[in-house]
């Protein structure tokens, strides 16, 4: 898309008259830090940063962007993992930063529910929430810089997906700015209401190319009185798959957490935090992070529940060890070490990373077969996978072999090893994108991969709603000109 320069000019004027200098900002002094995605993977260039501080304010520059045909990328906290929030290098988009719109506009402890703006910090939600006794269920590693925005745009999932589902299922409304700067007002709560579509579930995983999530009314849930988190060490990741069902048996809704964490991946967080240590005494090939929420008073019961499965799985040959924490101190640690994965496997080298589900049943064996035939085919390479287990959903991370190039590797060599992986993914009828979305880093694999009908549906969607293609152009709808695989 070009813009001609005297529409720019004109474009740049009234943006900043629109928006104020605290709101819109040419220098780039103040864009460079948002230019880059989270992992160094895609950089680009934007004309403007325009941060708004209110839904008006978003409507008006959407308008304005309409009638001069500026693209526009949203940003929440800038920490995704597919290059979605990231400008392509033409230098015509803006970057839509909603971080100032930061409200808590109501919190109703009675109904548990709560209406937030979209630059709102999850890490500040789950503060406000636990302020009126409650909780907000879904938590990751990056919850101190994403945002309930970014959240609902990439239906993001984390490491309560197990018992609580992913964010489409905390959203009960929602308020966002079409492509022509109409406001969509879903904030109202029903839990029925049949007057046709179902808008606000489209825009749940749009990744911005439907619409500007600008507020959205989120559940909330009791909060626990405690919890009780346990480290297991295990021979292989099929005993963890065994373990989790028997543990789901025993111990049923207060299950909230299964991660699953190679003894590779583990092995590199303890080298990236000097004051980490392990939970075991020895070194097992897989582990497993186990989490159970108290709802009553008794946790001493809960406890013991889990003490007595644990000790009767490791009678069965089931586990090797076990650790329970034994105050939430340890509990944090143990989360910490789970929570450094990525950024310790990013120390290491160069990778590619892939975020993947297969059925829930065939995770352990999809593992093993697929691990086996990238690092044979791919001389040098290490597959580790770790993640949410018990959803099906697990990061399956390819490390270049020792002595490869930074963002050499990854566009050459790299970028074979993930069209292989999400081949093996496709023909275990899993899905190339779990909960991180596809952004720019899996678009033409979504087109490549992606069923015909759904691709088609896709784009006729966007068609509709943004005509014009200004809303994160080049993310998420795979171009019509992608070539199919036989």
């Amino acid at each position: 898309m070009t813009t001609p320069s005297d529409t720019i000019s004109t474009f740049l004027s009234d943006a900043a008259g629109l928006l104020g200098p605290k709101g819109f900002s040419q220098d780039p002094e103040d864009l460079t830090a948002w230019l880059t995605d989270w992992r160094g993977r895609y950089s680009g260039k934007a004309v403007a940063l325009a941060s708004p501080a209110s839904t008006q304010e978003v409507a008006d520059l959407v308008k304005l962007c309409a009638r001069h045909q500026v693209p526009i990328v949203p940003q929440g906290g800038n920490s995704g993992m597919a290059g979605g929030a990231t400008p392509d290098d033409s230098g015509t988009a803006i970057i839509l930063s909603l971080r100032r719109m930061n409200a808590i506009r109501a919190l109703d402890a009675d109904g548990a529910q709560a209406v937030c703006e979209a630059g709102v910090i999850l890490q500040v939600f789950h503060e406000a929430a636990d302020a009126a006794g409650l909780r907000f269920p879904l938590t990751l590693g990056g919850k101190g810089s994403a945002t309930i925005g970014g959240l609902i745009s990439t239906n993001a999932g984390g490491t309560q997906v197990l018992r609580h589902g992913t964010m489409r299922a905390q959203v009960v409304g929602i308020e966002a700015v079409l492509a022509d700067g109409q406001v969509f007002d879903g904030l109202s709560a029903l839990k029925k209401d049949n007057r046709g579509f179902d808008l606000k579930q489209m825009l749940i995983g749009s990744e911005g190319t439907l619409g500007i999530v600008t507020a959205a009314t989120l559940k909330l849930q009791p909060a626990p009185r405690g919890r009780v988190t346990a480290w297991v060490g295990l021979p292989s990741i099929a005993d963890a798959r065994a373990l989790l069902r028997r543990v789901d048996r025993a111990i049923g809704e207060p299950l909230e957490g299964f991660e699953v964490v190679p003894a590779h991946c583990l092995d590199s967080v303890l080298a990236l935090l000097p004051d980490a240590r392990a939970p075991l005494s020895a070194r097992h090939e897989w582990n497993a992070l186990i989490e159970c929420a108290v709802f009553d008073n008794d946790e001493a019961a809960l406890r013991e529940r889990l003490e007595n499965e644990l000790a009767a799985a490791a009678e069965d040959g089931l586990i090797e060890d076990a650790m329970i924490a034994a105050n939430e101190r340890q509990i944090e640690e143990l989360w910490t070490l789970r929570d450094s994965i990525s950024a310790a496997e990013r120390a290491l080298g160069p990778a590619m990373q892939h975020d993947i589900s297969v059925p829930v049943e065939k995770m352990p064996e999809f593992i093993l077969s697929a691990s086996e035939k990238i690092e044979h085919e791919f001389h040098g390479t290490i597959a580790a996978a770790f993640g949410h287990l018990g959803d099906g959903n697990v990061h399956f991370h390819v490390l270049a072999p020792k002595g490869a190039e930074p963002g050499i590797w990854e566009d050459g060599p790299g970028k074979t090893i993930s069209a292989r992986v999400h081949d093996l993914v496709t023909q275990w009828g899993g899905s190339i994108s779990a909960e991180h979305g596809i952004g720019q880093m899996k678009v033409d694999e979504l087109g490549r991969l992606g069923d015909p009908v759904a691709l088609s549906m896709m784009r006729a969607v966007k068609r509709a709603l943004d005509p014009d293609n200004i809303l994160n152009p080049g993310k998420l709808v795979p171009p019509e000109n992608v070539q199919k695989t036989a």
